[in-house]
């Protein structure tokens, strides 16, 4: 079993691995969609299928987007999230902006083969990967003994109170002594070398399972005859992750946000903020101790539902913010968004306005997660 950690890369972790996601021939700037392994699995199984980060993927199937997102809070559901970048490696460092900007949000496991296996963004793939690539470079121009692997695996998300006990009729190993953020290689329903990681999006319990593209099909499909699972698309993906308080890079965090502003302090240990030997930190530590102009909180309200770019504004009717990510919410049945407003207005309980079609709406300021979430620890 191995440890992973989520990562805000642009804080200069240091790796000692590989890195995930970007090895397919088709550009985005070409008017071509990627297609993952499961492409024609989704089309005989009903899957509306819309762009996406330069991919085609499914937005939902025959359930509605509010059943399919009920059922994942209630049973588990089946997500193809093929489109992030998969890699491994053994790289020294993974250095983002230095203005303390977020270049992308990733998870990294230290595994026990000796490299690091690296999932990040889709949208991000192209800049994550010439990212890696340049510092391989370097560090073997150095002598250094450093490589980097673009894996073409599927990867497939099950999430879901009952995941771990579908997942477990296909597996040997006892998923009890798999907790959250922890990573293990194992044969899935006769599929061998997976790398199941108990993680996910959505806030539930669940895995990510990294599966050889030739098996991804046999594995979907032998996980959809247990009647618990049912397929879900990006809809209810979106949702799920929202009420679950988790960010969409390039909406929520990006280049532009630190970790202090996103609430993501959590993801600077101790001693590189003792140290401020990473990327940014002069402009990060200060705002840790407080010198932060803006932070990302969580907003409810009743109502038309906030979306992206609607306009937060003070009881004054002054605008202050702007709404980041926004929907209805199928557990709460109330519109659940999140955004940037200043510090003085971040406090949970606070009243505010937000601006949707042109008309003002009252908005309160909400703990995150919405719903609470049920990852599995050992404790």
């Amino acid at each position: 079993m191995q440890r992973a950690v989520s990562v805000v890369a642009h804080l200069g972790f240091r790796l000692q691995a590989f890195s995930p996601d970007l090895c397919r021939p088709l550009s985005f700037a070409q008017d071509v969609l990627r297609r993952t392994p499961l492409y024609d699995f989704h089309l005989a199984h009903g899957g509306k299928m819309v762009a996406f980060a330069g991919w085609s993927l499914p937005v939902q199937y025959r359930d509605s987007h509010t059943d399919s997102h009920l059922h994942t809070r209630q049973h588990c559901s089946l997500f193809d999230v093929s489109h992030m970048l998969q890699v491994k490696g053994q790289i020294s460092l993974f250095l983002p902006g230095r203005a303390g900007g977020i270049l992308d949000d990733l998870i990294v496991t230290n595994t026990s083969e000796g490299h690091l296996y690296v999932v990040s963004n889709a949208g991000c793939w192209e800049k994550d990967l010439a990212l890696m690539q340049d510092k391989v470079r370097e560090l073997q121009n150095q002598g250094r003994d450093v490589g980097l692997e673009v894996l073409d695996n599927a990867l497939l998300a099950l999430q879901g109170p009952t995941a771990a006990q579908v997942l477990q009729a296909g597996v040997a190993d006892d998923l009890r002594k798999l907790p959250f953020m922890t990573s293990a290689v194992m044969e899935v329903f006769g599929v061998s070398g997976c790398r199941v990681t108990r993680c996910g999006y959505t806030g539930e319990d669940g895995v990510e399972i990294s599966v050889p593209a030739v098996g991804a099909v046999h594995l979907a499909t032998a996980l959809l005859e247990n009647p618990e699972v049912k397929l879900a698309g990006l809809a209810a993906r979106d949702s799920l992750r929202l009420e679950a308080g988790l960010c969409l890079y390039g909406n929520d965090i990006d280049e532009h946000t630190t970790p202090v502003e996103g609430s993501l302090s959590w993801t600077l240990g101790k001693r590189r903020r003792a140290a401020m030997d990473f990327p940014g930190a002069k402009v990060i530590v200060p705002q840790l101790k407080g010198k932060v102009q803006r932070r990302r909180v969580g907003l409810m309200c009743e109502g038309a539902p906030m979306r992206a770019h609607s306009p937060i504004l003070n009881m004054e009717g002054t605008m202050i913010g702007t709404v980041t990510s926004g929907c209805p919410s199928p557990s709460l049945k109330k519109n659940v968004a999140m955004g940037y407003v200043p510090c003085e207005y971040s406090r949970p309980g606070t009243k505010l306005m937000v601006e949707v079609r042109r008309k003002q709406q009252m908005a309160v300021v909400s703990k995150m997660p919405f719903v609470p979430t049920n990852y599995y620890t050992l404790k």
